[in-house]
């Protein structure tokens, strides 16, 4: 089987970047058509909602690479457009500015949007946080050092609202968890972390799910929850999960569901492929379906798919041990596996008091994640029970 001679990747972002990249490392010397919906060229997500949001680093330093570095992938780069549709039989992507471009194999790394709540729509003073644009209104809004509700106490709500206190905004975060994190990490960790930011001066609210945003003038002045509170505010950040961006494949025969469904190899139709937030693959490792919105992932993620595209036939299956992180105040939380859904939890360093620990999280009598508390040295350590699997009592011996 001959190498591909025309690859398309939509979606300019870090999984993108990575598949172009690893093709031309490998010697690919054929068309490599990068399709971005946004005018930049490929940047950094996890930097928005702490250095660049913070104001410690200015955007352009989220680039993932700088223009010469880009010029010399010798790509056809289309940026500021993006896939209207896909024509699987005639292997087509059809552009929004008109243009249609041939490929012999597909990557979709087109990644998540943010979700809001309905009846948002040109309400002033409402934010997400998911792009450059989205961090610089954010910005500005913080500079006012207004009231600022952030409603979501997930990775992106809890990073937010460790930079928006910090400076000067006096901050409400809204969870309908009993604890921020608690779905990911449980509810000893997650009511650890309800301290911590109290502790900054964040007013957090849990257990309550908000009912609608409320307004004055076409402005937002609030947020109502579902007990009848109202949480005043001068900006409201909506950070509740977010969207795969999969529309765009309506009736091309590329199954999707929570993410474009793909086989262990990250392959999901004959010459289609996903990485990154959007794939929604088989993990051979964890005998499960996963989709992982994190940085990492991204980029080994479309580093194994580009392989995968040259293997000949013989392409690896994709099983990694995901890793996350999350700087929240001067506090580092470090994630290898998926600690979700575990039914065995153990601090085995350090205690939730002193918020300097690594805990490991178990299911059907494994390890099945260790998470780090300002511990990188013992988490590294930790990680070797992902690698092999672990008997729950030998981890936490």
């Amino acid at each position: 089987m001959s190498a591909p001679s025309a690859v398309v990747v939509v979606g300019a972002s870090a999984a993108g970047l990575a598949v172009a990249e690893t093709l031309r490392r490998e010697r690919f010397d054929g068309r490599i058509t990068l399709i971005g919906e946004e005018p930049e060229l490929p940047y950094d997500r996890p930097p928005l909602s702490k250095e660049i949001l913070s104001g410690r680093w200015q955007a352009d330093r989220a680039r993932l690479r700088d223009p010469a570095a880009v010029d010399r992938l010798g790509l056809d780069l289309r940026l500021g457009t993006s896939a209207e549709s896909v024509d699987q039989a005639a292997r087509r992507v059809l552009l929004a500015d008109g243009t249609v471009v041939g490929y012999e194999e597909l990557v979709i790394t087109t990644g998540v949007r943010a979700r809001r709540l309905p009846g948002i729509e040109g309400v002033a003073g409402v934010h997400v946080l998911r792009t450059l644009a989205d961090v610089a209104a954010l910005r500005v809004a913080l500079s006012t050092k207004p009231r600022l509700v952030i409603v979501g106490a997930g990775f992106l709500g809890a990073e937010a609202a460790s930079v928006a206190v910090q400076a000067g905004a006096e901050v409400s975060l809204v969870s309908d968890l009993d604890a921020p994190l608690a779905d990911v990490l449980g509810p000893e960790l997650g009511a650890g972390l309800v301290d911590l930011h109290r502790d900054h001066g964040v007013e957090v609210l849990t257990g309550v799910k908000v009912a609608e945003i409320v307004t004055e003038g076409a402005r937002a002045t609030g947020v109502r929850l579902v007990d009848g509170r109202t949480v005043t505010a001068d900006a409201v950040l909506m950070a509740i999960g977010s969207v795969p961006n999969t529309e765009w494949l309506a009736g091309s025969g590329i199954p999707t569901d929570n993410g474009v469904l793909c086989d262990e190899y990250c392959r999901a139709a004959p010459h289609v492929w996903a990485a990154g937030d959007v794939a929604n693959w088989f993990h051979r490792g964890l005998s499960e379906r996963v989709r992982i919105e994190h940085r990492t992932n991204a980029g080994e993620q479309g580093m194994a798919v580009a392989r995968n595209i040259l293997s000949a036939g013989r392409p690896t299956a994709f099983q990694p041990v995901p890793y996350i992180w999350s700087d929240q105040y001067d506090r580092k939380i470090q994630i290898y596996g998926l600690p979700r859904g575990a039914d065995r939890f153990a601090v085995t360093k350090g205690s939730i008091v002193d918020r300097e620990l690594l805990a490991l999280y178990g299911k059907n009598g494994t390890v099945r994640a260790a998470v780090g508390i300002n511990m990188n040295r013992a988490l590294r350590s930790a990680r070797q029970f992902l690698v092999t699997p672990t008997p729950w009592e030998a981890g936490t011996a």
